[in-house]
Order: C-alpha cells, then sequence, then structure tokens
C-alpha cells in the first residue's frame, strides 16, 4: 500500500463489519426471487446438491484467500495478489472484471430500487427514485467509514433475520406446529421428494450449479477490506469462518424450506415463494413486508458494491495502472474518485440497459457472469503460487498466521472446479455469450497493460516487474 494510503486510510473494520459486508454483497435478489425458478429447473434435491457444491467452492476460495490476505491485508487485495505472485497483466484484468461486475450490476438495482419503492408511492415517477437512490448511495459511501458500516451492519442484519425468520416459520409449518392454509401440502419434507428425486433428469443440475456459485459471488469482498480493517490477523479469518457458516445455513436452510412447502409445478416458486409462503401461513401483509425486505436487500447489495468498486479503483490507481491523482482519498479517508467512477459507471450501465438493452448491456452482463468464475479461479491461481515463492526465499510455514490447509490440493481444486465452471458456461447456450464477450474482453484489458501501462509501472517500481 502507498505511503499516502497508510497515513490516510481508516482502519475502523472489525470482524462484525467484514461480515455485514460481505453478507450485503452475496445476499442480493438471486437468494429471494431467483431461487424459486432453480427449484423448478432441477427439483428441490438437485438445487440442494447445486447449492451444497456451490458452498464447498467459496470454502476452498477463501481457505485461499485468508492464506493471502492475513499475511498481506491491503486495500485491492486480490487483484494486488494477482500482480504479485501470477503477473501485473493479469492483476489489472482481475480488477477490472471485478468493478465491472459491481458497476454493471449497480445499473439494475437503481431501477430495481425504484420499481419497488413505486408501489408504495406510485404517483413519483422512476427517474425520480432512480436519481434519489443515487444520491443516497453516494452518500453513504462518501461520508465515512464508521457511517457506512453502520448502515451495511443494520441493513444485512434486517436481511439475515429475514431468512431466519421464514426458516423457522418454514419449519413450523413442515413439522405441523403452525396450521397451513394450502389443500395440497404434504408436511415433514414428503413434497421434496414427491416428484421424484431428479424429475428432470441430471441436465438442469449443471446449469443450477453454476447459479448456485454466482449466488455465493461476493463473499470475497472480505479481502477487499483488509486495509481498512483493525487487526486483520485476528478479524479476517474469524469473519471468513462466520460469513461461511452463515451463508451455507440460510441459503440451503431456505431451498429446502422452499422445496417441502411450494410443489415443484407451482407458479409461486417463480412468482415469489417468499409471499406464497407467508400467506399460506397467515402472515398478514405478506407482500408489503416482503416489498420491504426486497427493497432493504437491494439497497444493502449496491450500497456494499459500490465500497468494493471504488476500492479497486483506488487500488489501480495507487499501482500507477491508472492517473495516480484517482488514488486520491478524501480528508475522511475516502477514494472518492473511485466512488465516483462507479457511481458513473453505474449509470452508464442503466443507460445501455435502457437504449441498448439487447447490444451493449447484453455483452456487459455477460462479463458480469464471466468474472465472479475467473476472479476465483485467479485467486487460488494467486494462493498456489505465493506458498511456492514464499518457501523458495527462505521463508517456513511457521511464519504464517493463518495457513490455507491441504496445500496444494486446496488452490488446485479451486482452480479445476473453476475451469470445470467455464466449460460448462461454454456447453449452455444461453450462458455461453459470457465467454464469447469475457474472454475477448480479458485478452484486450492484457494487451493493453502491456501496450499502455508496463513500461510506466517498471519504471516506476525500478523495473521490480515479475512478468
Amino acid at each position: 500500500m502507498s505511503h499516502l494510503a497508510k497515513q490516510s486510510f481508516t482502519k475502523s473494520m472489525e470482524s462484525r463489519h467484514l461480515i455485514t459486508l460481505s453478507l450485503g454483497g452475496v445476499i442480493g435478489t438471486g437468494i429471494f426471487m431467483s431461487s424459486g425458478y432453480l427449484i423448478q429447473s432441477a427439483g428441490a434435491v438437485g438445487t440442494i446438491i447445486a447449492y451444497g457444491i456451490g458452498a464447498l467452492l467459496v470454502c476452498l476460495v477463501m481457505l485461499c484467500l485468508g492464506e493471502l490476505t492475513v499475511h498481506d491485508p491491503n486495500t485491492g487485495a486480490f487483484h494486488r495478489y494477482a500482480s504479485k505472485y501470477i503477473s501485473p497483466g493479469v492483476g489489472f484484468v482481475t480488477a477490472w472484471l471485478y468493478w465491472l461486475t459491481w458497476t454493471i450490476a449497480l445499473g439494475s438495482e437503481f431501477v430495481t430500487l425504484a420499481i419497488l419503492a413505486q408501489k408504495w408511492f406510485p404517483t413519483i415517477p422512476t427517474w425520480a427514485w432512480t436519481i434519489g437512490f443515487t444520491i443516497l448511495i453516494f452518500a453513504i459511501n462518501s461520508f465515512n467509514l464508521t457511517f457506512f458500516n453502520r448502515t451495511e451492519f443494520w441493513m444485512s442484519i434486517i436481511k439475515v433475520f429475514a431468512l431466519i425468520a421464514f426458516i423457522v416459520l418454514g419449519l413450523g409449518m413442515i413439522f405441523k406446529i403452525i396450521p397451513v392454509h394450502h389443500a395440497n401440502f404434504a408436511p415433514f419434507f414428503k413434497e421434496i421428494i414427491k416428484p421424484g428425486w431428479f424429475p428432470n433428469g441430471f441436465g438442469p443440475i449443471f446449469s443450477v450449479i453454476l447459479a448456485a456459485n454466482f449466488a455465493f459471488s461476493g463473499t470475497e469482498m472480505i479481502s477487499v477490506a483488509a486495509g481498512e480493517t483493525d487487526n486483520p490477523k485476528k478479524a479476517i479469518p474469524k469473519a471468513i469462518f462466520q460469513t461461511l457458516v452463515i451463508l451455507i445455513v440460510l441459503f440451503i436452510g431456505t431451498i429446502v424450506i422452499m422445496g417441502a412447502l411450494l410443489p415443484q409445478k407451482s407458479a409461486a416458486l417463480t412468482d415469489s415463494p417468499f409471499i406464497a409462503v407467508l400467506n399460506n401461513c397467515g402472515i398478514p401483509y405478506a407482500s408489503d413486508i416482503m416489498n420491504f425486505i426486497l427493497f432493504i436487500t437491494v439497497l444493502s447489495a449496491a450500497n456494499s458494491g459500490v465500497y468494493a468498486a471504488s476500492r479497486m479503483i483506488w487500488s489501480l490507481a495507487d499501482q500507477n495502472t491508472l492517473p495516480k491523482r484517482l488514488a486520491k482519498l478524501s480528508k475522511n479517508g475516502i477514494p472518492v474518485y473511485g466512488l465516483a467512477l462507479t457511481i458513473l459507471g453505474g449509470l452508464l450501465a442503466l443507460f445501455s440497459s435502457v437504449y441498448s438493452p439487447k447490444l451493449v448491456y447484453l455483452a456487459l452482463s455477460a462479463i458480469s457472469s464471466f468474472a465472479v468464475v475467473m476472479v476465483w479461479l485467479i485467486i487460488g491461481w494467486a494462493q498456489l503460487n505465493f506458498r511456492k515463492q514464499f518457501l523458495k526465499s527462505g521463508h517456513q510455514l511457521s511464519e504464517l498466521s493463518y495457513r490455507t490447509p491441504a496445500y496444494p490440493l486446496v488452490p488446485w481444486l479451486v482452480i479445476i472446479i473453476c475451469a470445470i465452471s467455464l466449460v460448462g458456461i461454454a456447453s449452455d447456450p444461453n450462458q455461453r455469450i459470457a465467454l464469447e464477450v469475457g474472454i475477448p474482453f480479458s485478452i484486450l484489458c492484457y494487451a493493453y497493460y502491456q501496450l499502455v501501462y508496463r513500461k510506466k509501472v517498471q519504471t516506476v517500481n525500478g523495473g521490480n516487474d515479475n512478468e
């Protein structure tokens, strides 16, 4: 980290803040709105298996990232590890892929927030809500880190408690403790296997595994905040473990409840499974309750995404691969230029979704899908190389405060599973565009680094470029 950043970044992140930041990015509309569609596609059992595989992969990724982050905590995290332990060009590509992931999502999140707000205030136009929420998210991120932490903490708490309440109510209905207003309800988890273990065969499960992988994306945000964390050697491993436990219990628990309470052919699975379950147990104002939870969910996801993306811009500038002035921090330790560029990128993504949905926005969304898998693959690759270089330079394993277990098996598993996921994307006609756009974009980014920035970085770093 640069001298300026060491002076100016506020190290006020604690373990609980890292957890809620990560949960803010991971618990999005996917689990609340898309999970029912996955159950219809692959069946409840197939979806549970898919989420189990997604959980395994994210655990492996975070085991790799834990060693890297605890050894070298800094803002920007894994793109710096890619630069240092693979090559600067790969790190450059990683940062832009990750920035685009959150920035592209921001455009659709602005619109979703406006639509949700219009359900309560239908006379206010969508464009007015969009402007209002853009200003709100910018304000939350630009004030100071303490304010951001508190805001994200309470929004994440609401999302977590909403899922816990759903699981508890669901279990009460499954075990007939709570009456069910549903004529064809099969209690005691019978509904899960009622249509058969794999009603649509094994084919759809593979696509659902890819969706489950994406559902867990955002967990790696813990490492982005490492440079702003107080006592990272203690806080980061604790945050990684607790975040993974919370996510696995909540995500798989939610899928189990949905599969046990709603028949696979039920239209409610694709319309609004949460509202259907709340209505079935007689909860009043179910639609308004879910609208509020979805509103908080999207606001939290946008808020944490802007945080992560703005730090990527700062880190690129700090490493001299963007103009150095973009690394400027406010007096409160906020990367103001990175924040402004991220908000602007989100608005451009929003405009592209309106004016060019079948060309520009489709291509941007494809890059975002490709980025999730590539970032995880690169994390495994960087950790594999780090351990080799660490030992080769004369260090001992005992010097590492946190060690990835079962090395080199864990990083190799990350690389192999991510590679298989890319093959799966290639074999799915609906997702193939992610590779058709993502791979050329990555090659162009790499070539741009080589042509424009490589000599500049070597000059600034005194020729210390490991490419």
